[in-house]
């Protein structure tokens, strides 16, 4: 399976919600959606709406959370592959996230580095 990054600098691929899907593993997704629940405090998280093609999938499955995110948003308005790729790089929205994900941020600096 290709390496799928997210907008965001996380990798979709490595997902665990992305990899049952993928499998059509119901009781993967089970699982994972129980581990979510209790780690995120959020009752509401049930296996269907884990189910997700990635973050760069348009018009497919997105996790419930994927819907809404504003980082996926401006990425897609800006049309940018990655946050890395945009000229307002790091941006306060992103540097948020970042600080609660910063294997996404070693991500995000890699690939920028490849960009100068």
């Amino acid at each position: 399976m290709d390496k799928m990054v997210a907008y965001c600098g996380l990798t979709c691929t490595d997902c665990p919600a992305y990899v049952a899907t993928q499998a059509n593993d119901w009781a993967g997704l089970e699982h994972v959606a129980a581990q979510w629940r209790e780690q995120f405090n959020a009752p509401e998280i049930t296996a269907s709406v884990i189910r997700c093609d990635g973050c760069l999938a348009v018009g497919k499955r997105l996790s419930g959370y994927c819907t809404t995110c504003q980082i996926r948003a401006c990425a897609m308005d800006f049309k940018v592959a990655t946050c890395a790729h945009c000229e307002m790089y790091a941006c306060d929205i992103l540097k948020a996230f970042l600080a609660e994900a910063p294997g996404a941020k070693v991500t995000l600096d890699a690939i920028r580095q490849t960009l100068q």
